[in-house]
């Protein structure tokens, strides 16, 4: 069956980009002009996808309304004659077809994709994309991820290398085989202490999930009602279901962190058409 919806949890606090984050979604801070979490729907929909369910919650109101039209913007811009402008205010609406769900309260990653279970079809395997990873590439991460899926029939995690020192911030997976790039896992740890790190393959938040997954989340809730990813994961490894993880090509940036942000900020920023020359004569000129 191919793979047509997209799950988006965003209604985490934000709480790393205070103050900027007290009463705007951490997912709309603009990498150059685009929100972070525009960049996260137009790989979905470049992968394939035709339907975003957003899980949303308290003060996320500024994501609905930038996937929505505004009549009231398009006749300004009309008056204005700023016809690309226009255009690409257009376009964002078309982008896919989009639905909102809420997560009442703040009880895990997998509880925030449980409360769009509904919306899944019986059977169905959906896409996972979390607002902190950009992966610039020619094919889409999500799409490269979609294509192991189609080859092996189950769950594929994204994973990047990190230095060793880093990885107890971090998912990390041990592989029982290996085939360049693709990685059987057979051990998943959640932010180990570095010198208990299986490896330097850290996972990064964009998944393939099949109707397993989330027979496992709903096994995984805890005494609180919290339910996390990365515990449904480590039960599956412990029954030797099968899981794959990708290291995935193209640059990564942790737009989850500030540096990662301001650096995703700069290169994408060297690639804009509008802003690359300007930019690149002001890095060179600045006196460090």
């Amino acid at each position: 069956m191919k793979i047509k919806k997209a799950i988006i949890p965003v209604a985490g606090f934000g709480t790393r980009f205070l103050p900027a984050t007290k009463a705007q979604p951490k997912e709309m801070l603009p990498v150059v002009d685009k929100p972070v979490i525009q960049y996260l729907v137009e790989e979905a929909v470049a992968s394939g996808i035709e339907e975003i369910i957003f899980v949303t919650g308290r003060g996320k109101r500024a994501i609905e309304d930038h996937f929505d039209t505004s009549y009231e913007l398009e006749q300004t811009l009309v008056e204005k004659e700023k016809r690309d402008l226009l255009e690409a205010v257009k376009n964002i609406p078309k982008l896919a077809r989009f639905s909102y769900v809420r997560q009442a309260k703040p009880l895990g990653d997998g509880h925030a994709i449980m409360c769009a279970q509904h919306l899944v079809f019986p059977g169905e395997t959906v896409a996972i994309l979390f607002g902190d990873d950009l992966v610039d590439n020619k094919v889409p991460a999500l799409q490269q991820l979609i294509d192991v899926y189609q080859k092996e029939k189950a769950p594929v995690i994204a994973l990047a290398r990190v230095p060793h020192e880093e990885v107890s911030k971090f998912g990390v997976i041990k592989a029982e085989k290996s085939d360049g790039r693709l990685h059987q896992i057979s051990q998943f740890v959640e932010k180990p202490p570095v010198e208990e790190a299986p490896s330097d393959l850290i996972v990064i938040g964009k998944y393939i999930i099949t109707p397993t997954v989330f027979e496992y989340l709903e096994a995984s809730r805890n005494d609180q009602g919290e339910i996390r990813l990365a515990n449904a994961f480590i039960k599956m490894t412990k029954n030797q279901e099968k899981i794959y993880g990708y290291e995935v090509e193209g640059k990564r940036y942790d737009c989850g962190d500030k540096f990662g942000f301001i650096q995703a900020t700069i290169e994408m920023g060297l690639k804009h058409p509008n802003t690359k020359e300007k930019l690149r004569n002001f890095l060179k000129n600045l006196e460090i």
